[in-house]
């Protein structure tokens, strides 16, 4: 059944086609062969009687036998047996030369052992030399007599039939079984076009970005007339609709871009404004109350803490509207490096270490940025585990890629938050440890710079384990590629 399930329409078309054709080939064969069996059967049963009324009743021409009996002379083919009362008078089967054959005494026990109704053929096997026959009785006083013919020509012409049959079916049903073939292949072309153009759009990316669907069904296979031509049409206009869908999402994403983008612009001016003013009045020598200095240092500090976000919401912003980053040899050991030791001196409490499996990584890309992924990958292992955790920073090339691996023995990520650990403003401090004020846009903006440099970025975690994994293609790999 698995396999069945595996086969394809026209597969399953043409097979289904051939066995129809074969099983009405094949009754029609039985019952032709049968009907002329029947028919042959009826004329030797004719025949056979006959044979009895002849052997019963002398005609002109015919001669008594010496043993005083009665019957015409044999004809070819004819089986004679007469019977007084019970016991055998002669019995005989004239053969196709002309002979006559005496019947073995085990033959004629099987034809006394018979209960003949009267003048009624029956088939009798009597094995040996003579086979099948086909014989009747008829009784006159004491004498009865058993007459019959051969089955063998009934059998040769109905076998010889039952071969002409299967050799004609059997080339009737090739040749069926190509045609329709063919016509199911010519039938399907247009359903093959339908599902080569649902094929296509489906293999295009559809999750973010510009998309533009050109793909569309043929106007020949659009025929509301046939089957085939609805399901085109369908697909038409289903494709229609989720064009139109996606250019409205994608209307409706850019203007959220540019929202954010200008509103972060305009942030930036007021937000620098505000923390200058709190840096300048704390700077004043003039005595002010506990609250008014605790008052500005939470003012200077939340000013901080939103030029922050809306820096990062900036980059986002120009990241997704595929603002171009610069293209200049970087070497990453360097990067992870200066990133180790600056994690360091910001937070000795953790363990800092690093694994440089090769010293010499170039990629092609912004270095500023790719210290950026450094610096928040460090960041949210130092934000989310606890103080004496275990960090390891390796760095390592695998084929064509440069890859970074952070590492920590900390409590670990739940698994019902890694799959949207990458989407922005998630937080992890439900599943780590730690509350530090998280903006959760630090795993996003490290997911959106390494996809710009034509990267992947991944993470596993469990509890005592958890890794990020950035991966970047290598600069000679690049060149191979424009080369």
């Amino acid at each position: 059944m698995s396999e069945r399930r595996r086969w394809s329409l026209r597969r399953r078309l043409v097979v289904g086609t051939s066995l129809l054709v074969a099983i009405v080939f094949a009754i029609v064969g039985v019952t032709t062969v049968l009907a002329l069996r029947e028919n042959l059967t009826s004329r030797l049963d004719e025949q056979v009687l006959t044979a009895v009324d002849m052997s019963s009743r002398p005609g002109p021409g015919d001669q008594m036998p010496d043993d005083g009996g009665f019957g015409p002379r044999q004809r070819i083919g004819t089986l004679q047996v007469v019977l007084e009362s019970g016991d055998v008078v002669s019995s005989a089967y004239t053969s196709d030369t002309g002979a006559e054959i005496a019947l073995t005494d085990e033959q004629l026990d099987i034809l006394q052992s018979l209960d003949f109704e009267e003048r009624t053929p029956v088939t009798v096997d009597l094995g040996g030399n003579l086979g099948s026959f086909r014989l009747a009785s008829e009784t006159v006083g004491t004498e009865t007599v058993i007459a019959g013919n051969s089955l063998d020509e009934v059998t040769i012409t109905t076998g010889n039939l039952a071969l002409i049959i299967t050799a004609v079916m059997a080339a009737a049903l090739l040749l069926a079984v190509l045609a329709t073939t063919f016509f199911v292949k010519n039938a399907l072309r247009p359903l093959e076009r339908v599902a080569s153009t649902a094929t296509r759009v489906a293999q295009r990316p559809l999750a973010a970005g510009a998309v533009t669907m050109p793909e569309r069904v043929p106007a020949a296979d659009t025929d509301p007339d046939t089957e085939v031509g609805q399901v085109g049409a369908a697909l038409n206009q289903l494709l229609g609709h989720v064009e139109s869908a996606l250019c409205s999402r994608q209307h409706s994403e850019e203007q959220l871009r540019r929202f954010i983008a200008d509103a972060s612009h305009e942030l930036r001016t007021p937000l620098a404004s505000i923390r200058g003013y709190a840096e300048l009045s704390q700077s004043d020598p003039t005595p002010m109350s506990p609250t008014q200095e605790r008052s500005l240092e939470r003012i200077a500090a939340e000013s901080i803490r939103m030029t922050s976000l809306v820096e990062d919401l900036l980059l986002l912003a120009r990241l997704d509207a595929g603002q171009p980053l610069r293209r200049e040899p970087v070497d990453l050991a360097r990067v992870v490096v200066d990133g180790v030791s600056d994690a360091h001196a910001t937070d000795p409490s953790h363990h800092w270490t690093m694994d440089l499996a090769d010293a010499e990584v170039e990629v092609t890309g912004d270095e500023n940025r790719l210290r950026q992924v450094v610096v928040n990958l460090l960041g949210n292992a130092r934000v989310h585990t606890p103080p004496g955790t275990n960090v390891t920073t390796e760095l390592s090339t695998e084929a064509d890629a440069a890859v970074i691996r952070v590492l920590d023995d900390g409590p670990g990520i739940a698994p019902e938050l890694q799959a949207q650990l990458f989407q922005r403003f998630t937080r992890g401090d439900s599943a780590r440890s730690h509350d530090h004020g998280s903006t959760g846009l630090g795993l996003s903006i490290t997911q959106a710079i390494v996809e710009a440099h034509d990267g992947t970025v991944a993470v596993q975690s469990e509890p005592g384990r958890t890794v990020f994994t950035v991966r970047v293609p290598l600069r000679r790999a690049r060149g191979r590629t424009a080369a």
